[in-house]
């Protein structure tokens, strides 16, 4: 199988407690729950079990304030998941971070990528 060519991906990580931080995985598991309103379909969108992405959304609820999301269990009534407006607001404000970070070390990238062994 052919190598695919590596590149620097930059990532924003915050470590928001002692084991637990936001980065990129997490914030897509955020944004596919409020799309989806389901977090077994946004594990299966992104890859996940359900297991893993329940653990995911827990530790963040955890380490926040409130929670991020709340859930309903299925049955008749079909059960679901949504943000919570502070899930909204950690969303909303880790992707500004990123946004402006990554701007940061736009000008960066391509000469450091130039040092990379080919």
């Amino acid at each position: 199988m052919p190598r695919l060519k590596a590149t620097p991906a930059p990532v924003l990580r915050l470590q928001i407690k002692h084991g637990v931080a936001i980065g990129p995985g997490k914030a897509a598991l955020l944004e596919q729950i409020a799309a989806s309103g389901s977090i077994s379909q946004a594990a299966a969108v992104l890859g996940l079990s359900y297991r893993t992405a329940w653990q995911m959304a827990d530790s963040l609820n955890k380490a926040f304030s409130g929670p991020l999301l709340v859930s309903a269990k299925g049955g008749a009534a079909g059960g679901g998941a949504a943000l919570t407006p502070l899930g909204k607001e950690v969303l909303t404000r880790y992707r500004t971070m990123e946004a402006k970070a990554l701007a940061a070390i736009d000008d960066e990238l391509a000469p450091f990528e130039a040092l990379l062994r080919r």
